[in-house]
């Protein structure tokens, strides 16, 4: 029997009731996500819809000893206006003022939290070109901040909060309010952040990733294969020296932070120019407030070199020609369909929950700490150890229920990875 729906007033209520695990979800952003240390500047980027949970954020920095906190507000409709009414010139370059912002507080060696909610559909109808140009700027132009964070010099966490639009798409059969409410709770839940303690929670979801980077690290695999029935069959070399990762990540001064809240998956870099075959799409794209489903890639030589979608094939395109590297693959990342964003269910319409649900590859930017010394490196010498650079990184899920992956040894053992989309050990 079908559930009753909640009255506004239930509903209303109900939020209330979890005020508390809402307050620890807040610390834990700040005490583990980006591990915040005294004295600390703490940079907040938020929907200014959830300036409610922002302000509880900003509280928890302080207790947590931040020696000050700098909010940048977002809105889905200034977005959707600013977009609409600006020519495409006036996104091909950040504003010098944005630039002095973002690239000062990193140098200074701020931690930078995202909180992440926005309605998947704001900028359906725009021209895919102005937010792939504003984006593709941004990671050009303001370099102390890029760099800071994927050179480990910065900690930063990405992690969601709900509004009203995005609970609407993620349930479109419930009532505003009720939405709103079952956005929270299936955030709080996947986040592992409905419990009495979500920082030891995260400790000991930390820990369990340790086994899984053992097992990848110790085999050394030249190769994965990636087979599935809607088509898939895909070789992805791996570089010599590679380093798989996942869970807590580490600034190059020694402070484990977490860069996504949640998180459930191991990855590295793969090797650029090694990607042979074609890989079908598992799961929508949302990317710049725009869908991209039922899409597939062909690689050859580690270059996209033909590719299709049902709906978005337009953004796909941007995506691939955003620059030289964005038509390589970046990061290959595993994750069990037994996790509890995948059991939830649920497609969020957002890359942070989604890639976590489910086996992903990347176009763009690879991962300086996927290869040994890697953070040490020059990106000319990156590029020559096989790690790809581009100023756009972007995840887009493969996970089907019977996705098998193999690796592939340098002498051509083949050992079992995935099978039917789990680890071959579970």
């Amino acid at each position: 029997m079908a559930a009753l729906p909640m009255t506004d007033e239930e509903c209303r209520l109900a939020t209330e009731g979890l005020s508390d695990q809402i307050e620890l979800y807040a610390n834990l952003l700040v005490r583990k996500g980006v591990s915040l240390r005294r004295g600390q500047e703490l940079v907040l980027q938020a929907p200014v819809e959830r300036a409610d949970f922002a302000r509880r954020v900003v509280a928890a920095a302080y207790r947590a000893g931040a020696g000050h906190v700098t909010v940048i507000w977002g809105d889905d409709v200034v977005s959707r206006l600013t977009y609409e009414n600006c020519p495409l010139e006036f996104f091909e370059h950040t504003p010098s003022w944005q630039v002095e912002q973002l690239d000062s507080l990193a140098e200074d060696g701020a931690a930078f939290l995202f909180l992440e909610g926005q309605d998947p559909a704001i900028l359906r109808g725009i021209d895919p070109a102005k937010p792939a140009s504003a984006s593709r700027a941004r990671n050009t132009e303001c370099r102390s901040f890029r760099d800071g964070m994927d050179f480990g010099r910065n900690a930063w966490c990405i992690a969601g909060v709900p509004v009203q639009a995005w609970a609407n798409e993620v349930f479109p059969e419930l009532s505003a309010a009720e939405a709103l409410y079952r956005l929270w709770l299936l955030i709080l839940e996947v986040s592992r952040a409905d419990g009495d303690d979500p920082e030891s929670a995260w400790e000991t979801h930390n820990a369990s990733f340790e086994k899984t980077k053992r097992f990848l690290n110790n085999h050394r695999f030249d190769a994965l294969h990636y087979t599935a029935e809607n088509g898939t069959d895909l070789v992805v070399g791996l570089p010599e020296g590679h380093v798989w990762d996942g869970g807590a990540g580490r600034t190059q001064d020694g402070v484990t932070f977490f860069p996504n809240i949640p998180t459930e998956e191991v990855f590295t870099s793969p090797d650029r120019l090694r990607a042979e075959g074609v890989v079908h799409s598992a799961l929508p794209l949302v990317h710049a407030g725009q869908m991209v489903r039922d899409f597939w890639l062909r690689f050859e030589g580690g270059r996209v070199v033909d590719f299709g979608a049902e709906q978005g094939r337009e953004m796909l395109r941007n995506i691939i020609e955003t620059d030289e590297g964005s038509s390589r693959l970046g990061e290959v990342a595993l994750v069990s369909k037994n996790t509890p964003i995948r059991q939830s269910d649920t497609l969020f319409f957002d890359t942070l929950y989604d890639e976590n649900a489910s086996c992903h590859l990347a176009l763009g930017m690879g991962f300086p700490e996927c290869v040994s010394g890697g953070v040490s490196m020059s990106k000319e010498a990156l590029l020559e150890h096989g790690v790809n650079q581009s100023a756009a990184h972007v995840d887009f899920m493969i996970g089907t229920d019977d996705l098998c992956v193999t690796g592939i040894c340098e002498d051509g053992t083949e050992v079992p990875v995935f099978v039917n989309g789990q680890w071959a050990w579970e």
